[in-house]
C-alpha cells in the first residue's frame, strides 16, 4: 500500500482573542480546514479583540513564548512554515525573528502579517520604534500581507486616501519586494467604489495581478485574519500568489455578505465558518 502524503505542519504565531472572531480563532479552524496542521503559539490572551468592545481583559505572553519554543525544539518539532501576526510587546518582535532564524534553514516558509496599522494610523498599544522593528520582520520573511497602512509604515513613505490609482499600489508592491520579501500581497486596494480586494506581486516573475471583489460598506473587525488565514493555506497548499489572493478574497467577502444578511453585531466578527467547507475545496 502506498504511503499517506505527509501533512504540512504550520506554526501560528498569533494573539488569542476568547471573543471576537480574530487572530488564533481564525486561523486555527480556516488552516486546519484546508488540511493542515496547525499549532498555535500564542503572544497574548484577551477576553475579546480590541475593536469597538470596552473592559476586555489583556494578557502579555511574552514570557512564555520561549519556553514553548524551546519545548517544541527539544522535541524535534518540524514546521512546513511559520505564520505570524499581531504581537503583544516589542520584545516580541526579536523573538518571532529568533524563532525564524531556527527553522528558516531547515527549510519553513516565512509568512507575515505585520498586524500593527490602519486608517492611516497605528494601532494604541504601538510605537514608532515597533513599526520599525516590525519592518525588520517583513524583511526576513519569505511573504508578507500588509495593508496599504502597514506598507506605508513598513516602507516609511506618506500614506494616501482611497481610491489608489495602479501606478501608487504597484510601486508598493515592487518596493516592498526590494525590502526583503519575494512574494507580497497588499490588502484594502481600491481603484473605485464599488471593487475592493488585494493586489499580489511575486518577484519571480515581476508581475503585479489583482483579486476584486464586490466591495460591502462598512468596517468588519477580523477580516484582515480571514484573508491572511485563507491566502497561507491555498498557497502552503500549493496554489500560486495571484490564485490564493483570490481564494481568500473571495471567501473573506462571502463572510462579510453572510454577516450583513443575518444582520450580526459587526464587532463580533464576520460569519467565516459557514464558508470554511467551500474554502477547503478550492484551497486544496
Amino acid at each position: 500500500m502506498a504511503n499517506a502524503e505527509r501533512q504540512k505542519r504550520v506554526m501560528a504565531i498569533h494573539d488569542i482573542s476568547g471573543f471576537g472572531r480574530c487572530s488564533l480563532t481564525v486561523a486555527l479552524p480556516i488552516i486546519s480546514a484546508c488540511g493542515i496542521e496547525t499549532v498555535c503559539l500564542p503572544t497574548a490572551l484577551l477576553s475579546t479583540h480590541t475593536g469597538g468592545i470596552d473592559g476586555y481583559t489583556y494578557h502579555d505572553l511574552t514570557g512564555d513564548i520561549m519556553p514553548i519554543f524551546n519545548h517544541w525544539a527539544s522535541l524535534g518539532l518540524e514546521f512546513d512554515a511559520i505564520y505570524s501576526g499581531f504581537l503583544g510587546s516589542f520584545e516580541q518582535i526579536d523573538l518571532v525573528g529568533k524563532i525564524f532564524d531556527h527553522y528558516r534553514p531547515k527549510g519553513s516558509f516565512i509568512a507575515v502579517d505585520p498586524v500593527m496599522a490602519d486608517n492611516g494610523v497605528l494601532y494604541k498599544i504601538y510605537s514608532p520604534e515597533m513599526a520599525k522593528g516590525m519592518g525588520e520582520l517583513c524583511r526576513r520573511a519569505d511573504l508578507i500581507m500588509p495593508n496599504i497602512t502597514e506598507a506605508c509604515f513598513i516602507l516609511g513613505v506618506d500614506y494616501q486616501e482611497p481610491p489608489y490609482d495602479e501606478k501608487y499600489i504597484e510601486d508598493l508592491l515592487k518596493r516592498l519586494a526590494v525590502f526583503g520579501a519575494k512574494q507580497v500581497v497588499l490588502t484594502g486596494v481600491c481603484f473605485d467604489n464599488d471593487h475592493l480586494g488585494a493586489a499580489s506581486f511575486d518577484a519571480d516573475d515581476g508581475v503585479v495581478r489583482y483579486a476584486f471583489t464586490e466591495r460591502v460598506e462598512g468596517y468588519f473587525h477580523g477580516t484582515g485574519d480571514v484573508f491572511g488565514s485563507a491566502l497561507v493555506a491555498s498557497v502552503l497548499n500549493g496554489k500560486s500568489l495571484a490564485d490564493a489572493s483570490r481564494i481568500a478574497a473571495e471567501y473573506t467577502c462571502g463572510a462579510i455578505k453572510r454577516t450583513v444578511a443575518a444582520g450580526s453585531d459587526r464587532r463580533f466578527g464576520v460569519n467565516f465558518e459557514a464558508g470554511l467547507a467551500d474554502l477547503a475545496a478550492q484551497a486544496k
